[in-house]
């Protein structure tokens, strides 16, 4: 018993080790260039200064995106953000930029960055499509987790029909989804319509990571910490099963 104990608080530890080119994963970033990446939609330009990816907000643009060459279904992804306005902005996670399906919109799955006063970071928003599937109402931790004109940590598990992301650490969103299960990533620069005094506001992205191999193993134990949203039709998610055996219903 005492060995088993050991080897799962080793088994736990390892789970909260960043992802690094020791524990299986590669960098989607090579901290000079944007090699494995393209520019869709609007027309704000995304440059590499300082060994990080560099959006700017443009007038009279769309939602620009910078999206992965590659396709990816089950991962984690980790990335680092800084902004210093409260430029709306995301990741998007196995998401569509198919120039034959809406006209080449991309869409799907965004992990949420919102420096505002409503704090959503973290947040889970389907971008042109269902719009949100997992606010932060209600959950101040993970609301005051991101750091206005610092360097921000977001962690990315998609596995099978579950995403969940932490920012910093705390965990922020919990959907179990069908949808698409496999697609691009995609950095956003956000629209800003006709407001010439937002034009130049700067998001930057780095440190960007993935873990494709054997994902699951590395999985972090859910714990129930946040609510999980189930967008799959007439199905109950192993969590969801226990809190109707324990006459709770679902979140």
């Amino acid at each position: 018993m005492k060995t088993t104990a050991c080897a799962i608080a080793v088994a736990l530890v390892l789970l909260a080790v960043p992802l690094d080119a020791r524990n299986g994963c590669r960098p989607l970033f090579n901290g000079k260039t944007l090699d494995g990446w393209y520019a869709c939609n609007g027309t704000a330009p995304f440059t590499v200064e300082d060994g990080a990816i560099v959006g700017r907000t443009v007038v009279a643009s769309p939602n620009s995106f910078l999206c992965s060459n590659d396709s990816f279904g089950d991962f984690i992804l980790e990335y680092e953000v800084w902004v210093n306005t409260n430029l709306n902005s995301g990741m998007q996670v196995r998401s569509i930029a198919d120039p034959a399906i809406k006209k080449g919109r991309v869409h799907g799955t965004q992990i949420e960055i919102d420096p505002s006063d409503r704090a959503w970071s973290g947040g889970i928003y389907d971008e042109a499509r269902r719009g949100w599937l997992h606010t932060l109402v209600g959950r101040d931790t993970a609301r005051r987790a991101f750091r206005m004109g610092q360097w921000n940590t977001f962690r990315v598990e998609a596995i099978g029909t579950s995403i969940r992301p932490w920012l910093n650490g705390v965990p922020c969103a919990n959907i179990v989804d069908d949808l698409t299960p496999s697609g691009v990533l995609a950095m956003q620069v956000h629209s800003i319509g006709s407001d010439a005094s937002r034009a130049g506001d700067v998001i930057k992205f780095r440190n960007i990571r993935i873990l494709t191999t054997d994902p699951a193993a590395r999985a972090t134990p859910d714990k129930g910490e946040t609510p999980q949203f189930n967008y799959i039709p007439n199905t109950l998610t192993p969590r969801e099963s226990k809190d109707f055996g324990n006459g709770v219903g679902s979140n």
